[in-house]
């Protein structure tokens, strides 16, 4: 049996994996200031901010699976890719039954 790295080996791997952090780091950060500080998800930050938050977990996704096709198959980017193809899907999916 194989055995596999945690952290990735190549340089595309680490950008997919740091752009993974980055969207749920955003993510956890949004969900705070709306529930402690009572803002709203109908206000214009989430507006701006929501193309370059779901831009970076896409981004995510498409370069992790280069990183993955080039040979990195490291647990972290495998997570990375396994998460993008979830944001993908919500986005999809979340499109269809949205209520306005």
């Amino acid at each position: 049996m194989e055995k596999r790295s945690i952290a990735p080996v190549s340089g595309i791997g680490k950008w997919s994996v740091g752009l993974q952090g980055f969207f749920l780091l955003a993510v956890i950060v949004s969900l705070f200031l709306v529930n402690a500080f009572g803002f709203s998800f109908d206000d214009h930050w989430w507006d701006v901010s929501v193309p370059f938050i779901f831009g970076a977990g896409i981004a995510a996704l498409a370069t992790g699976v280069i990183a993955t096709r080039k040979g990195d198959r490291s647990v972290s980017v495998l997570i990375s890719v396994a998460l993008g193809i979830g944001t993908v899907l919500f986005l999809l999916l979340h499109s269809l039954f949205i209520a306005d």
